[in-house]
């Protein structure tokens, strides 16, 4: 919201958002506010991204292109790897428990 000077000697101004011509005042100031609404932008871009990595399918502000599924990649292979990893830690207790079972059961 800038204002353009038309004839500074005569402190005539023109706002080219009502494109209406004014006097100058000495009493008023008026401030842009357009860097106040370029941060705002990219604090929405982070609000925006922060509510896109709830969701694995959605890209991310800093991701490359086409990495959509990364997250839903990643929590599918790291919770497939525990599965495992928790499946053999299972047999090798009960084929342990089933073992000294048998030793126990033979004396």
């Amino acid at each position: 919201m800038s204002m353009i000077r038309i004839a500074p000697e005569l402190h005539l101004v023109l706002d080219p958002d009502t494109a209406t011509v004014a006097e100058e005042r000495e009493d008023s100031i008026e401030y842009s506010m357009e860097p106040v609404f370029e941060r705002l932008d990219k604090l929405d871009a982070i609000a925006e991204d922060l509510v896109n990595s709830l969701a694995p399918s959605m890209p991310l502000l800093n991701s490359w292109p086409g990495r959509e599924n990364t997250s839903y990649m990643a929590g599918f292979y790291s919770n497939s790897f525990f599965g495992v990893v928790v499946g053999l830690a299972f047999c090798g207790l009960l084929a342990l428990a089933i073992t000294i079972s048998r030793i126990m059961g033979g004396v």
